[in-house]
């Protein structure tokens, strides 16, 4: 279709706004980046770096040797894989087990896990019954508590439903039962939902916070945004050397923040092949 002088303004603004918008979002992400790798003497020297002119890694160098922050990536990073690997069997079971008519009691256990998404029992309620499970201090009560979601089980059955029930049928012809069915036959052809949803729990895991708030009570057993948390509220890192001069304390909150992201910024691009397919799981139903 050939434009008109109105219809290429149009676009010509759209462009515009739209480059300004990704401006102001980029921007906060490459000063903390810049930051985290300039000099100390040119940070404080400039009132503003857009790009140094000497680059560092003391501010990575410090905190990387700190046993503080290296035992919060550690936990965080534990409990991501467990967390993430554990809600993914639960939630991944149980949706497939739904999806499945030839369940008994599957409208009641619907209704009971949409009840679930609407009806929350609250931040006390939840407390109590971590502390009476005897969990305080321990790194399942950040993963029991929150294993699985109603949301994420819905929208995975859906994904279940659209898998034929004569493949569980031919499987059972063939010897197979239930859980190997499904371990052999239905979790292979769902690589895209569980990508999708590995993805979700992961991030959610690794940046657990409130709860380990609510919680961890011992800083040993803190995740790292929990102790990014506590520098960004300007309290110094446990367990450090009075004898190694820190950079300064900006400079240490920007390499954190960039420490707390990569990660999982890292493991987006192994699973961008299932995500674009997962994310519409359970959306259309044919």
């Amino acid at each position: 279709m050939e434009k008109t002088g109105e219809n290429r303004w149009f676009h010509i603004v759209n462009i515009v706004i739209l480059a300004a918008v990704s401006l102001i979002t980029v921007f906060p992400i490459y000063y903390v980046f810049i930051i985290s790798f300039t000099e100390t003497s040119e940070y404080l020297s400039k009132p503003l770096i857009l790009f140094p002119t000497q680059w560092s890694f003391d501010s990575y160098h410090y905190l990387l040797s700190n046993p503080s922050m290296l035992r919060a990536i550690s936990i965080s990073g534990l409990l991501a894989a467990a967390g993430t690997a554990c809600s993914l069997i639960v939630t991944s079971s149980l949706a497939y087990s739904l999806s499945r008519k030839r369940l008994l009691g599957r409208r009641l256990a619907l209704m009971l896990i949409v009840f679930t998404i609407l009806f929350s029992p609250g931040i006390i309620p939840n407390y109590m019954l971590v502390r009476n499970l005897g969990l305080i201090d321990s790194i399942w009560s950040l993963v029991l508590p929150v294993l699985s979601s109603g949301w994420y089980v819905v929208l995975m059955k859906g994904f279940f439903e659209n898998i034929p029930e004569s493949l569980d049928e031919a499987a059972a012809i063939d010897g197979c039962n239930e859980i190997t069915a499904w371990f052999r036959i239905v979790l292979p052809l769902s690589l895209p939902a569980i990508a999708a949803f590995g993805l979700f729990y992961a991030v959610e895991y690794w940046n657990t916070y409130f709860s380990a708030l609510l919680y961890m009570n011992d800083y040993q057993k803190w995740p790292i945004q929990v102790l990014l948390q506590n520098m960004l509220a300007e309290n110094p890192l446990a367990e450090t050397d009075p004898l190694i001069q820190p950079p300064p304390a900006q400079m240490l909150k920007m390499a954190a923040v960039v420490i707390a992201t990569v990660p999982i910024l890292c493991i987006y691009p192994f699973l961008q092949k299932h995500f674009a397919k997962g994310v519409m799981v359970g959306s259309v139903k044919g």
